[in-house]
């Protein structure tokens, strides 16, 4: 029956995912940025919703840019449930833009793109975030940079913090966390970590039980005389904290 229940959802999923598509291709032209934002988020929340991923948020996310948000990053799921509490422009690897299917929705939901393996392009990001939070955009960075079980978050990565102290925008953190929703501890379902394959991790989310995404909102916080590192090691304490509360 679990089987059944997850091929049902799969295939839900799927459909959800073409009609994201064709509203991309057919419907983004025609909206202005904020529609396009609300249709993002909306279409991430349905998506949970198809996948028996429920939301819960904690705190109050920013409520216009610019801004940076930083989070721990556990899963292939992460983006989806940060669009799905608050719109924001992700920085995503290059190669994701290539992708089947997620590169499209991934671009259309207005991913920066960065080749992580280049310093010069790394500089570039910098410049292009800063330049859109400028503008007054959201802009989402998982400063990790690669992905961890959630419980122990490795350092953060300074770089991008850079692009908040040029654009002079504050910073958010939040962070993740998913819990099975008839135990109330933490699940490891969705988790996409050392050897795990991205169809295994797909594959054990949707056999779990009814699983609920936490996102908890902390404070703004301005870099205040802060260098990079200094600034994303506070930040780096400051998820782990919100995490445990």
């Amino acid at each position: 029956m679990r089987t059944l229940k997850a091929l049902w959802k799969l295939c839900r999923g799927l459909w959800h995912v073409l009609r994201g598509m064709w509203t991309i291709y057919v419907r983004f032209p025609q909206f202005s940025p904020e529609q396009r934002d609300m249709q993002v988020q909306a279409w991430s929340l349905q998506f949970m919703a198809l996948w028996g991923i429920h939301l819960q948020v904690k705190g109050q996310p920013v409520p216009s840019g610019p801004a940076l948000l930083v989070a721990n990053h556990i899963s292939w799921l992460d983006i989806t449930v940060i669009h799905a509490a608050r719109y924001c422009r992700f920085v995503s690897k290059s190669d994701v833009r290539d992708w089947p299917l997620v590169g499209l929705l991934a671009t259309g939901a207005g991913t920066l793109y960065i080749e992580r393996t280049s310093r010069k392009d790394a500089l570039r990001m910098v410049k292009d975030m800063a330049d859109a939070m400028k503008n007054g955009d959201v802009v989402a960075v998982f400063p990790e940079g690669t992905t961890s079980d959630g419980q122990h978050l490795l350092p953060f990565h300074a770089n991008l913090i850079q692009a908040a102290l040029q654009a002079e925008a504050p910073v958010q953190p939040l962070s993740l966390r998913f819990i099975d929703a008839q135990t109330g501890e933490t699940t490891f379902a969705p988790c996409y970590i050392g050897d795990d394959t991205l169809l295994g991790s797909i594959w054990r989310t949707l056999r779990a039980p009814a699983i609920i995404a936490v996102v908890h909102f902390g404070e703004l916080q301005w870099a205040q005389g802060r260098d990079r590192r200094a600034w994303a090691h506070d930040l780096q304490a400051e998820v782990a904290r919100l995490r445990q509360t």
